[in-house]
């Protein structure tokens, strides 16, 4: 699905966040999040010297989220600022990693994630980027 004008905006969102507050080796990623009643949140990445201790930006945004009683999150998007060394200086959007499909997914379960897609960013269904998620079984009959 085409970007429409609110998915733009968090595009922007995103960008203007990870453009503010990049710093080498800490913020590379930028995330903005968008709730059904209109809120935006974002996040940066949390780089660490331990990698396991990092901390995604969509985490970060869905967090914040969350922490202001938040619920019913619509869309989100991820952007990454280009290292200094990178001769083309712009902000892309990328998807989110593995376990961000799974957090999203378990948080976010009907929101809409913009990714890259062929011909330019699109938005889709969080189901989408994870396909059979593992799930509990909620019965004994369901384990069949």
């Amino acid at each position: 699905m085409s970007l429409d004008p609110q998915d733009e905006e968090l595009v922007q969102s995103a960008r203007d966040a990870i453009a503010k507050l990049y710093k080498e080796n800490r913020h590379h990623i930028g995330a903005a999040l968008r709730t059904k009643a209109g809120r935006v949140y974002t996040g940066v990445h949390l780089d660490t010297y331990v990698g396991r201790a990092s901390v995604c930006a969509e985490a970060v945004a869905l967090g914040r989220a969350l922490a202001e009683g938040e619920t019913e999150i619509e869309a989100i998007v991820s952007v990454r600022h280009p290292r200094p060394a990178e001769p083309d200086r712009t902000i892309r959007i990328v998807s989110p990693c593995g376990i961000c499909r799974e957090m999203l997914a378990d948080f976010a379960k009907n929101c809409r994630v913009v990714v890259p897609g062929d011909s330019g960013p699109v938005a889709v269904a969080v189901d989408e980027l994870l396909p059979r998620k593992y799930a509990v079984p909620k019965s004994r009959a369901d384990r069949t």
